[in-house]
């Protein structure tokens, strides 16, 4: 069998921080490995599998015929790996475009106080999405490396104490496929995000991603703006969230063709539930 996490341990312990002479790690500085949609600097301890279950209802604004968009759903399954402390792997697949995505991410400087002070955390994130649907003109000459997309991401963060934390998020996004000619394959956006823990175990989050579209560019997307509550119980972490982005992985929020407008209720009710399961030998 394999054995799971306590059930009371506090999920900000599989990131406790460790102290060694004359310099002290800061941890814990998001709840989890995602903020709300977006990535935080956060890695699976190693030899521990995160299962995460996330859900995106369809827009408020469908109304009561549609039941405020909870008869219209969303999901996207993965398992995320820590192969190192420093070091985790993922993959998913959603039901969105029936996307399957993979990820590595590399922490790369750990915040610390003490005599080597460092102010932040850096970690990198790279990512591969294939959408699986169905060409809509199946005589074209269609290629199988259209249906690819890549992103790229530095992530960013301070804890500026027990209770607040903030993170800026450089992003490339690359798609082989463009709507039309006029659309650049790569979108570059900023994301910034921020969490204030108001329990012992209940935080609230923000996240924004700003995409520097080109004037050319086809169409005006709306920017990924969702706000969350982090919940967590054990070994398990609750995240409720309100978004206007309806797909869950960076090359689809942050590109944004199924983003909805938050001031005409676009908006879409979700969560993601985490499950922690350690490998560690006893």
């Amino acid at each position: 069998m394999v054995p799971l996490l306590a059930s009371g341990q506090d999920l900000d312990e599989l990131l406790e921080a460790e102290t060694q002479t004359g310099k002290s790690y800061e941890s814990a500085a998001f709840k989890a490995t995602r903020v709300i949609n977006g990535h935080s600097v956060e890695q699976m301890k190693a030899r521990h599998l995160d299962f995460r279950i996330s859900h995106r209802f369809g827009e408020l604004n469908g109304g009561s015929y549609e039941f405020f968009g909870l008869d219209q759903a969303t999901i996207h399954l993965s398992l995320e790996y820590g192969i190192k402390d420093w070091l985790m792997a993922g993959i998913g697949r959603s039901s969105l475009m029936k996307t399957y995505d993979g990820f590595v991410k590399l922490k790369l400087l750990r915040q610390t106080a003490g005599s080597d002070n460092v102010p932040v955390f850096l970690s990198y994130m790279g990512s591969g999405e294939i959408f699986g649907t169905k060409w809509s003109d199946p005589a074209r000459d269609n290629k199988f490396s259209s249906r690819l997309s890549y992103v790229h991401q530095i992530l960013i963060a301070r804890k500026f104490s027990k209770d607040l934390s903030f993170q800026l998020a450089p992003t490339v996004v690359h798609k082989n496929l463009t709507a039309t000619e006029l659309d650049s394959n790569d979108l570059f956006a900023l994301g910034a995000s921020a969490r204030y823990k108001i329990g012992n175990r209940v935080s609230v989050n923000a996240e924004y991603f700003y995409a520097f579209r080109s004037d050319r560019a086809s169409a005006d997307y709306p920017n990924a703006l969702s706000f969350g509550v982090d919940i967590e119980t054990g070994g398990h972490v609750f995240q409720l969230m309100l978004t206007n982005s309806q797909a869950m992985r960076e090359g689809g929020f942050i590109w944004g063709e199924n983003n909805g407008d938050w001031s005409n209720s676009g908006v879409h009710f979700g969560f993601n539930i985490s499950r922690v399961f350690s490998f560690d030998k006893k």
